[in-house]
């Protein structure tokens, strides 16, 4: 169990009569970079909440980092990084004041927040808008500001819903070298994305449809076990037959 980092057991929510998640079980290894695929209502934004400690699942078992989603939603918030898919950004504060805050709100020390601030500001290449507002920043370098906000605790686990929705091919493939940066050190990415070409880099994938998982593995054997030669295509088929 030391190289899981996290995992669902039959995990369920229902919102009435309507079940948003259906009962879905998956583990995710340490260091892996996980996607998690679906259209739209599928359940994956369902699914995120429930595994930060944000939303209570109606039945089920999950466990983020060795803590219970039923019992430890707390300490699950402190030892995880999550990027929702709205800003979470002031945008009336600057690249390195809303670093500043979000340290704060993890309780670092004023040491710890500066030496932090400095090593994203570097990483992420915001040195020279550290000053700037974030509202006067592009769509890009925000993303990879709310993903430094995520970061600045150093966490084990990241959670990114969606989080190159709306911004530029280039942008998007300079936030996937950071993400696979993060991967390399041992840092576990859970991913959203509606980008097909992206699901490519992930080293598993699960794929949501209607609340259930219908599929699961390596892209590459995905792509072999049903005959495609993009993620876009197996998605697509697989969507195709669970609707029939």
């Amino acid at each position: 169990m030391k190289d899981i980092a996290l995992q669902a057991i039959d995990l369920c929510r229902r919102f009435g009569g309507f079940t948003a998640v259906d009962r879905i079980t998956f583990q995710v290894h340490r260091g892996e970079i996980f996607g998690f695929l679906g259209a739209n209502g599928a359940g994956k934004t369902t699914t995120i909440r429930m595994l930060t400690g944000l939303l209570a699942p109606s039945s089920g078992q999950g466990l983020v980092n060795g803590y219970d989603i039923n019992r430890d939603a707390e300490k699950i918030k402190r030892n995880i990084g999550y990027m929702s898919q709205k800003f979470s950004l002031y945008q009336d504060l600057t690249v390195e004041e809303n670093l500043e805050f979000y340290g704060g709100i993890y309780g670092l020390s004023k040491d710890r927040i500066k030496s932090q601030i400095d090593y994203i500001l570097t990483r992420l290449n915001l040195n020279d808008q550290k000053r700037t507002l974030v509202s006067g920043i592009p769509l890009g370098w925000k993303q990879k500001l709310a993903l430094g906000s995520a970061i600045i605790h150093s966490p084990p686990i990241l959670f990114l819903d969606e989080p190159t929705s709306g911004v530029d091919p280039v942008s998007r493939r300079e936030f996937w070298m950071l993400i696979n940066e993060l991967a390399r050190e041992n840092t576990t990415v859970f991913v959203t994305t509606h980008y097909m070409d992206e699901a490519e880099y992930c080293n598993r994938l699960s794929i949501m449809h209607e609340g259930a998982i219908v599929a699961l593995d390596h892209p590459k054997k995905l792509k072999q076990r049903y005959g495609k030669k993009t993620i876009e295509e197996v998605f697509i088929s697989l969507i195709e037959q669970q609707s029939d």
